[in-house]
């Protein structure tokens, strides 16, 4: 029987470095090694990673290297990469990475090469694109679409709506897009207020075309497309297109199934926007711009795949993930990039981070003992700074950061550039070494305010530089950070890959619907306060 985390060596020794990590400062660290700054830096892919400012010493570094040797973790990337169905709960394979290989290669599930089914996918789907992008493909009333629409949600709408608003620089600008995720009627009505049904298309994306919160909003896409139209059902057709798998509800629902773009069970959906999800990611930038994506994407999944642990970037970042969380007591992570096309990218990394694991029982069912998953959150900088970098500097918690900034701006414009990425490294090195009291009062600060103006300083971050924002460094960063969970997840023990904490809730859900739409009071069995709260709904509406 394999004995618990917490009591194997690696974890065992690292437990006992970290009692004594806590009472050196980074102002210290630093003053005893002049090349710091520089040792602890790594380039890979195109990304360039200064960790000199996490609080670890070469000896953190060895004992978390063997910690990710005594888990396994190059045996669990090679398992992944072989196709092995490593999502166990669910019997999966899970090779998102075979999204992203190049035109030739072989990666297998269950002796099958999967590789040329993914390229045929990406095929049908740059030629759709290219006719939608063209004018070629033309509405039901002969118009040609000028606004795309993606209902999903969950994986199918994080990602799309990220990746537009990461590439937006490159997208073409007569198409408008417009994302609908919420089951509110308020997102959708929002969405379609000012468009002409006429020029508009609509895309569907659930694997089994039964999402509730997707169905919903589609069935409002089509009643309100069907209006316009007045009733021609025919119109579907040329409204609509699917990302889906089951071709009968899609039939069903009035798309062509030559319109319906599939994906496979072994793709998570919050690892999915460089599958068919990513159909509005191609029709925004094209397929050129998509396909330089998936280049920077596999990049960094060679890296992963290839480079011993020690400069292996995304084992690095996963391990220290591990340390704040399990020897500091980090409860949360902030990712900042300082690139305001990255908006959206901290809420993406949401999902992907915490549906991952968040997680409480090990891959053999073992109630765990440690913490997994911190809660990851962030902001694009300089917003951030005048808001919550106030408790990351002064407040009693410990908040890593990963800072992310780009060598270029895409829209470069006098002094803002610079002053951009002065505040990048500025804020990295005021969380690092603060500011002393002493130093506090050179500044002829009165005494009563000392106490106020000092920093503790010794908060841990990352500096990611990157040349510019492409396609391809969007596809290189998305990766650094999958395979960083995948890294965490190895350590921790536990399935990254399934997700059945989102389950209960919609099961309930499910049994509270017709509860609340019945004509009649219902008969309620439910516990006393979600019994008061469907009745307290039931007299607001009405009923």
């Amino acid at each position: 029987m394999t004995p618990p985390l917490t009591a194997s060596p690696a974890w065992q020794a690292l437990q006992a470095h970290a009692t004594a990590l806590r009472n050196q400062h980074l102002r210290d660290l630093f003053a005893a090694d002049a090349q710091r700054g520089e040792r602890y830096t790594l380039q890979a892919a195109g990304i360039y990673l200064d960790y000199s400012k996490q609080r670890i010493t070469d000896e953190t570094l060895r004992l978390l290297l063997a910690l990710a040797d005594e888990a396994g973790l190059r045996q669990r990337i090679d398992a992944m990469f072989a196709g092995e169905r490593i999502n166990t709960t669910e019997h999966r394979a899970v090779l998102h990475v075979a999204l992203r290989a190049p035109r030739g290669a072989d990666i297998r599930v269950d002796g099958v090469n999967v590789v040329p089914e993914v390229h045929a996918v990406l095929d049908r789907m740059a030629a759709f694109a290219e006719r939608v992008r063209s004018g070629a493909w033309l509405g039901h009333g002969g118009q040609r679409i000028r606004n795309v629409v993606n209902i999903g949600i969950g994986g199918s709408d994080l990602g799309p709506v990220m990746a537009y608003e990461a590439l937006r620089h490159y997208s073409a600008r007569e198409l408008q897009f417009r994302f609908v995720s919420n089951v509110d009627g308020t997102d959708f009505a929002e969405a379609v207020h000012d468009l002409d049904a006429g020029e508009t298309l609509f895309i569907v994306s659930s694997k089994t075309f039964t999402t509730l919160e997707t169905m919903t909003n589609a069935h409002s896409a089509r009643d309100w497309a069907l209006a316009h139209f007045s009733g021609d059902v025919s119109a579907v057709a040329k409204h609509f297109v699917a990302v889906s798998t089951n071709a009968e509800a899609v039939s069903k629902f009035g798309i062509a199934t030559d319109n319906m773009f599939g994906f496979w069970d072994w793709v998570g959906g919050r690892y999915s926007m460089d599958s068919a999800i990513g159909l509005s990611t191609m029709l925004a930038v094209g397929p050129a711009h998509f396909r330089a994506m998936l280049a920077g994407f596999h990049e960094m999944d060679e890296h992963f795949r290839s480079a011993p642990f020690a400069q292996n970037m995304p084992v690095l970042m996963g391990l220290l993930t591990v340390l704040y969380a399990d020897f500091f007591d980090a409860q949360t992570q902030a990712v900042l990039p300082y690139e305001q096309y990255l908006k959206r990218f901290p809420a993406y990394l949401q999902q992907l981070t915490m549906e991952s694991n968040g997680k409480h029982v090990t891959l053999a069912g073992a109630h765990v003992d440690y913490d997994t998953s911190p809660v990851y959150w962030g902001e694009p900088g300089t917003n951030g700074q005048h808001s919550f970098y106030q408790l990351i500097h002064q407040g009693t918690r410990l908040i890593p950061c990963d800072f992310i900034g780009f060598g270029k701006s895409l829209n470069p414009l006098g002094r803002h550039h610079d002053m951009l990425l002065a505040n990048v490294f500025a804020q990295g090195q005021a969380l690092a070494f603060g500011k002393t009291a002493d130093e506090v009062r050179a500044e002829g600060t009165p005494e009563v305010l000392v106490p106020h103006r000092v920093f503790e300083g010794n908060r841990p971050s990352n500096t990611l530089l990157l040349d510019v924002l492409t396609p391809a460094a969007l596809g290189k960063l998305v990766a650094l950070y999958e395979h960083s969970v995948f890294t965490q997840a190895a350590v921790w023990r536990i399935n990254a890959f399934d997700q059945w904490g989102v389950e209960l809730g919609k099961v309930l859900a499910q049994r509270i619907i017709p509860q609340l739409e019945a004509d009649s009071e219902p008969a309620l069995a439910h516990d006393s306060s979600t019994n008061a709260l469907i009745r307290r709904y039931r007299q607001m509406k009405g009923a």
